[in-house]
């Protein structure tokens, strides 16, 4: 699989032997081991994240749910296959990093296109589609908040992907099942949001 995609840089907090020797036979790839802080992934109720904002601070909790804790419910009438589940849990560890409003499109675990930090979830949807080219279909979306309108879902089926994780928790969320059902898209809502200001 490696073989068919450029990559410049691998970044993991371990590595199999057997993987490390198929990486180091790829030429000119930097192979990094990351060392994660004690606590990462483990911060308690109440957890604050800082950020500095003009005259002040802006507290929000911490994102910092336990990546195994993820629970994923099927809100839509077709249920996700495995192998879109293995890239629907992928994809919400990825959106999370990824400045909000956050898109993302992922397919065998590779990420394929990235719409970020845009005053509407519907404009990242574009961004992300359009950085994936042809790619999209077949892949999977994830989006770090809710979604407000049906608009991302309509996008998302006209690139052809077949299933969306996000939080759920908006007002319009039937708006959005319907048009996942329309396309026969499957949906899930973990209940959790990674969107921060």
């Amino acid at each position: 699989e490696m073989k068919s995609m450029f990559y410049e840089i691998v970044i993991a907090p371990e590595y199999e032997p057997k993987a490390l020797e198929l990486l180091k036979k790829k030429k000119d790839l930097r192979i990094l081991l990351a060392e994660l802080p004690p606590h990462y992934g483990k911060a308690g109720d109440g957890y604050l994240d800082l950020r500095r904002v003009k005259g002040g601070l802006l507290a929000q909790a911490s994102d910092s749910l336990p990546e195994d804790s993820v629970s994923l419910k099927t809100v839509t009438k077709r249920k996700p296959a495995p192998e879109e589940i293995a890239d629907l849990l992928f994809a919400w560890r990825a959106v999370k990093h990824v400045k909000s409003n956050a898109i993302i499109l992922v397919k065998d675990k590779t990420l394929l296109g990235m719409g970020a930090g845009q005053p509407s979830r519907i404009i990242s949807a574009q961004i992300a589609r359009e950085k994936a080219g042809e790619k999209t279909e077949g892949s999977v979306l994830a989006s770090d908040a809710m979604f407000p309108f049906a608009d991302v879902v309509e996008a998302a089926a006209a690139g052809g992907v077949t299933a969306i994780v996000q939080p759920g928790g908006s007002l319009r969320d039937e708006d959005s099942i319907k048009a996942a059902d329309k396309h026969n898209i499957a949906m899930v809502f973990t209940g959790v949001r990674h969107f921060r200001h």
